[in-house]
């Protein structure tokens, strides 16, 4: 197993094949099982979460997280918005699985499969939660089986909602109005060709789609499509063919602003720490198109595609520090005032803003940090961790690694778009936890 500083190093490498490569999109947690909402033109990620310490084949899954985007590269992460603690009934302390949330009229509403307890659902008035258990017992639950996981939702266009889900089995059920009960009886669809789990239901065009995870293992991304949103499902092909190169799969996709996308997991970032199965995957997207007929055209894996950013991102605001393209070996911590923020900065550590647009020159670089120590700085590079430095922010320490102070350097040369690189470095024997990092702006 490599260490921190090796994974650094590594990750200078890794993040400069972007280019030609996509890695995947969060790095500071181990995510699965994506679910993105359009909303109010943010794109909301709700994410299951691997643990750092999940062993071998077990799944270790107590919470679901939330990251938002608005120009598909670089993600805000908001932590934790609901957990197993929600559900009072639950019987087991671990299988928080693939969830997926929608909004109707003005209400955000989380379905939640309990592994081995059935599938729960959660209401906030929020986007961003909290979210709270109505209704204090499983919206469905076929005790016989253990088939009730990854839950789909889709709101048809004359108001009726529909909830599919299930392994190796498929289910639908007609949600009611209120979102959080179910008319008539649970329909049992059975096996279409190639499912395996992880429906992701919707439709487009006036056609119904199901994308899931297909055969196993490996998995690849399959479909099927229908006239009807109840089917018959008619099997099209492959989003994504199965591939050695990664064990298991699981789609969200969603259009946004003119482009289709499609996510999905992988193991691509543990893969960069060690060669050994552990269950702890990560989150990558792809762009995605359509043919005429509303067949999808085949997607390659992650790493042969390149995820270009839909717009520039603005410097010139506040910008929480936990907004990132890359920032493999970092980690992020919620704080109950402050919210969240990023910590275990090491020396050589990098956090990366893709596509930033300094405009006619920035002059002025301010960061909000903790540390305990000081002797250290952020370096401002443009486009890589060795471009052009150009500006180094020096960190005193502040009284402790919970006592946030502003500290400001001069910028100079930071015009036009570039991709962002903060590299931290500790001086003397400062090498490791050299600060907590809560926010940051350039003027």
């Amino acid at each position: 197993m490599k260490n921190k500083k090796q994974l650094s190093l590594m990750a200078l490498g890794v993040f400069a094949l972007s280019a030609t490569a996509q890695e995947p999109i969060i790095q500071t947690k181990y995510t699965a099982d994506p679910a993105p909402m359009v909303y109010n033109d943010t794109i909301f990620l709700y994410t299951s979460h691997d643990e750092d310490d999940a062993q071998g084949y077990e799944f270790k899954m107590l919470d679901w997280q939330l990251y938002t985007s608005t120009d598909m590269v670089n993600w805000t992460d908001h932590g934790p918005v609901a957990s197993l603690k929600e559900f009072a009934w639950r019987k087991r302390d671990n299988g928080a699985w693939a969830q997926q949330v929608v909004e109707r009229n003005g209400k955000f509403y989380m379905y939640c499969p309990l592994h081995g307890n059935g599938i729960g659902v959660l209401v906030s008035d929020s986007p961003y939660g909290p979210f709270k258990d109505p209704i204090g017992k499983p919206l469905v639950w076929q005790q016989e089986h253990w088939e009730d996981i990854d839950p789909t939702v889709w709101i048809d266009d004359d108001g009726q909602a529909y909830m599919y889900w299930g392994n190796p089995n498929l289910y639908y059920v007609a949600l009611n109005e209120d979102m959080i009960s179910y008319s008539g009886t649970i329909v049992r669809v059975g096996k279409l060709e190639h499912y395996q789990e992880g429906p992701w239901f919707y439709k487009r065009n006036g056609k119904y789609y199901l994308a899931y995870a297909s055969t196993c293992c490996p998995e690849g991304i399959g479909y099927a499509m229908a006239k009807y949103p109840t089917g018959p499902w008619e099997v099209k092909g492959y989003i994504m063919a199965p591939t050695d190169r990664t064990r298991g799969n699981h789609p969200g996709i969603i259009d946004y602003k003119g482009k289709s996308y499609v996510f999905g997991q992988n193991y691509d970032l543990l893969r960069l720490e060690m060669e050994e199965h552990h269950e702890r995957r990560s989150i990558s997207a792809a762009e995605m198109h359509y043919n005429a007929d509303g067949t999808i055209q085949e997607v390659p894996y992650f790493k042969d595609t390149k995820l270009m950013p839909i717009e520039n991102f603005n410097p010139y605001r506040r910008v929480e520090a936990e907004t990132m393209a890359w920032g493999y070996g970092l980690k992020t911590a919620k704080h109950a005032e402050r919210g969240i923020y990023v910590t275990s900065i090491d020396d050589a550590d990098t956090l990366v803003v893709r596509s930033v647009d300094f405009g006619k020159g920035a002059k002025r670089f301010t960061a909000s940090v903790a540390s305990a120590t000081g002797n250290c700085a952020i370096e401002v590079h443009l486009d890589s961790a060795e471009g052009k430095l150009v500006g180094t922010l020096k960190v005193n320490a502040t009284g402790g690694m919970d006592n946030y102070k502003e500290f400001t350097c001069s910028i100079k040369g930071a015009k036009g778009v570039h991709d962002l690189v903060f590299r931290f470095k500790g001086k003397g024997k400062e090498k490791k936890n050299l600060m907590n990092w809560d926010y940051w702006k350039f003027e």
